[in-house]
């Protein structure tokens, strides 16, 4: 379960991590001192919110079997393996 929450707050995080960096290495070295006083914010936040909201509608899980159908896992048959299946 920690790493799905960490996993989500490193994809939240993404977008201010990549404009961070980029201000870094392109602002002189006196500049820098004021990155995130700067940023915008809000755009970063919801640049991170979209991300993960695309992840999580990407990556979800959206088949499976029947109410009363069970699951065989892969399994060891004549030397050879047998993919799962919903039964």
């Amino acid at each position: 379960m920690i790493r799905v929450v960490m996993e989500n707050i490193v994809l939240f995080l993404l977008p201010t991590g990549l404009y961070v960096g980029y201000v870094l290495l392109t602002r002189e070295a006196s500049d820098r001192s004021k990155v995130l006083d700067e940023a915008p914010l809000i755009w970063l936040f919801f640049a991170g919110t979209l991300l993960v909201v695309i992840v999580l509608i990407a990556f979800g899980s959206t088949s499976g079997g029947r109410p009363g159908q069970h699951y065989e896992p892969p399994s060891m048959k004549g030397g050879r393996i047998e993919p799962g299946r919903i039964e």
